[in-house]
């Protein structure tokens, strides 16, 4: 039974991996899970700190997914209005089934919130700009924790090859 765990909390990795780029899911939590799925074995002990660390760090990045674009709008000259824009843009890029919608939904909600805000077109643009900049900036930390979490994953393994793998 441990084996089949240990396969399905590897899955669980590699999704949160490849979650760090797909809006559909939540990079971090989805490896959280697999960390989680893989202390459920016999051979691993439970380490309760361990998990209450990484699912805080995990649930503090999917929160940030949501704000950094907002504040890459800001330091790009955006205002409030570009600010809500960008959050209720990535929310309806979020929800719809457009190709891409999550990248579109930030700069066109920024863009259109500094519009209706009465900024000119090139302060709407450049905080629209800095909305995207800042969607790159959570993907790419995002993997970076997606990443930490399969090195923490390949460490547990490692430790407990033994208990795991032996017949």
């Amino acid at each position: 039974m441990d084996i089949i765990l240990v396969i399905i909390s590897s899955l669980f990795i590699l999704l949160g991996i490849i979650g760090s780029f797909l809006p559909v899911l939540p990079g971090p939590l989805t490896s959280w899970l697999g960390l989680l799925i893989l202390h459920l074995t016999d051979a691993i002990p439970m380490n309760k700190s361990f998990i209450i660390i990484t699912l805080i760090i995990a649930i503090l990045i999917w929160v940030l997914d949501y704000i950094i674009p907002a504040i890459g709008t800001k330091r790009f000259g955006g205002t409030k209005f570009g600010m809500i824009g960008t959050t209720l843009g990535l929310i309806v890029g979020l929800i719809t089934p457009i190709p891409g919608g999550i990248i579109i939904g930030p700069f066109v909600g920024a863009l259109i919130g500094e519009l209706l805000n009465n900024a000119d077109s090139k302060t709407a643009f450049k905080a629209a700009f800095g909305s995207f900049i800042g969607f790159l900036t959570s993907t790419f930390i995002k993997f970076i924790v997606a990443i930490i979490y399969l090195g923490l994953f390949i460490g547990v393994l490692w430790d407990y090859k033994n208990a795991l793998f032996s017949f």
